[in-house]
C-alpha cells in the first residue's frame, strides 16, 4: 500500500494530500530510510513521522483499503512519541 494512502486510511494524517506533502518534504522515514508518498508500506514496517514539533514512531500492524474510525487505530501501534525542543 502507498505511504500516503496508509497515513490517510489509518487516520494518522486526516487528508491524503496533506500526507503526500509531509512525505515529499522528507518528514517521514520507513525503517530508517526517507520515504516518499509513493513508497510501499508493508506489515511490520516502522514509520517515523515528524508532525510539527513531535516525532511519532509507529509500527504497521494491518493494511486495509477502507476502515471505520473505530478500527483505524488497530492498523498501527505507537512505539514512541517525542517532543522536539527548540
Amino acid at each position: 500500500m502507498r505511504l500516503d494512502k496508509f497515513l490517510k486510511v489509518s487516520r494518522i494524517i486526516k487528508r491524503r494530500t496533506l500526507a503526500k506533502e509531509v512525505a515529499d518534504q522528507g518528514r517521514i522515514s520507513i525503517n530508517g530510510v526517507a520515504g516518499k508518498a509513493s513508497s510501499n508500506v508493508k506489515v511490520g514496517d516502522e514509520l517515523a513521522i515528524r508532525l510539527g514539533r513531535r516525532i511519532m514512531t509507529v509500527r504497521v500492524e494491518k493494511l486495509l483499503d477502507t476502515t471505520k474510525k473505530e478500527e483505524a487505530a488497530g492498523m498501527y501501534d505507537v512505539l514512541k512519541e517525542e517532543q522536539l525542543s527548540e
